[in-house]
């Protein structure tokens, strides 16, 4: 048994396998081997990319010795939502190397007429796997609620900017018809985070993958398209906080107005925010009317990481944690989204600030996404040249498990019968 064998680019779109090397794995800024029981087949809806001015560094596999592959670029795998990977590609970087876009760099190999990626799938529901989306059905779903509603901005903004240009998942959800619907409802934000997807400065080295939203909607707005849909989509959820926007809780009384307005009309499924959790006051007034669910997204548990990371504007790393308890205080669903960056997620310092953080907020959730980040680029932005010792990612997951099992792992936010009911509740069958 060993590792699959390396993957690299020939620099115009072409992949090759060297079998002169096994692939290693990079966990902070170290290149290891990766155990085998952590490989799985790359899933579908899983790329491969070219990772340019960067040789990938693997195992020789006479000697046992770690160096280059110089035939070709480096290779990573951004591997799809559902799961999470346990080792970045590892790389040495040219000096005049670009910085990579914002995705994930999952590590990649081949063995057998397979791609293999470390990784797991940690959550079963399919609510955006890759085959579950025809665009005939997307197409058709868009024009007709575009009918349905021609004066409503969001419904516009969903439509052209999130299912038709950006492939949004949840945009293409809510046009179908299904499940999480998102609600788009501020166009500022109070935090400057390194790798915000919908807003850059004009002179750093990476570009925004979307537009933000560039309007305030009004309660109006929310309510005409949210209502039909709790009241009709399977497993509803609407959720405020999308990634083509800013921070939700800035336009926290419009989403109060909206919250009491929908239940007026409809008690029927679940009312989350996905938010930076900047404004605990902001949160009370929410629970208050009937938010259901909070999912705070963050980099770190630590204070000193998540600063230089989210550089925050009028609010500090504690008034999270007061989120999670007041959200907890009202008895709704606590979740975190999680950015897994291995040798920092899994480092021993952040086990032991994440098993706190659990005691003091009672948190339900943690949903572990892949950070999408150049990772020589974050680290050196956020100043970390020494990670300290790391767990591994999969240890990480197995010791809070095994602490706290009743804190549920994914990906996604779950409906209110995942909530109530059966936590593994499989979608596949409805």
């Amino acid at each position: 048994m060993h590792s699959p064998y390396i993957l690299y680019s020939d620099g115009n779109g072409n992949i090759f396998e060297d079998t002169s090397l096994y692939v290693t794995g990079r966990t902070g800024w170290d290149a290891i081997a990766i155990p085998e029981d952590e490989w799985i087949e790359l899933p579908e809806g899983g790329q491969l990319y070219e990772l340019p001015g960067r040789r990938g560094i693997g195992i020789d596999v006479e000697t046992g010795d770690m160096r280059l592959c110089e035939k070709g670029w480096a290779v990573a795998a951004f591997i799809p939502p559902a799961h999470t990977g346990f080792y970045l590609a590892a790389y040495e970087a040219a000096p005049n190397a670009p910085t990579l876009p914002l995705f994930c760099y999952t590590a990649a190999g081949w063995e057998d007429d397979k791609f293999y990626v470390p990784a797991i799938r940690i959550e079963q529901d399919i609510r955006q796997n890759s085959s579950g989306y025809n665009e005939d059905t997307v197409t058709v779903g868009v024009q007709k609620l575009l009918e349905a509603y021609p004066h409503n901005r969001l419904v516009e903004h969903l439509a052209n900017n999130c299912a038709l240009t950006y492939k949004c998942p949840a945009a293409r959800n809510f046009f179908i018809g299904r499940w999480e619907c998102p609600i788009p409802s501020s166009p500022a934000c109070n935090a400057n985070c390194l790798g915000c997807i919908s807003f850059q400065p004009e002179e750093e080295t990476i570009v925004s993958t979307q537009d933000r939203l560039t309007f305030k909607p009004t309660a109006h707005e929310i309510v005409e398209y949210t209502v039909p849909h709790l009241e009709t989509a399977p497993y509803p959820i609407v959720s405020f906080g999308q990634g083509c926007e800013g921070e939700p809780l800035l336009m926290w009384q419009t989403i109060r107005e909206a919250i009491v307005e929908i239940r007026k009309h409809t008690s029927k499924g679940s009312i989350n925010i996905n938010t930076n959790g900047s404004m605990p006051k902001a949160v009370k007034a929410l629970c208050e009317v009937g938010l259901d669910s909070i999912r705070v997204s963050l980099n770190s548990v630590r204070k000193h990481v998540y600063d230089p990371y989210y550089c925050p504007n009028n609010y500090k790393f504690e008034d999270i944690i007061e989120s999670l308890k007041v959200m907890n205080s009202f008895g709704g669903w606590t979740s975190i989204n999680y950015f897994v960056f291995p040798g920092m997620t899994d480092s021993v310092e952040e086990y032991e600030a994440l098993r706190k953080v659990i005691r003091e907020t009672g948190l339900k959730m943690i949903q572990w996404r892949n950070f999408n980040i150049d990772p020589d680029w974050y680290l050196s932005k956020i100043n970390i040249t020494d990670t300290g010792e790391a767990l591994g990612i999969k240890q990480l997951m197995e010791l809070i498990h095994e602490e706290f099992p009743e804190v549920k792992f994914g990906y996604f936010n779950p409906p209110m019968e995942r909530i109530k009911g059966d936590f593994k509740l499989d979608f596949a069958h409805h």
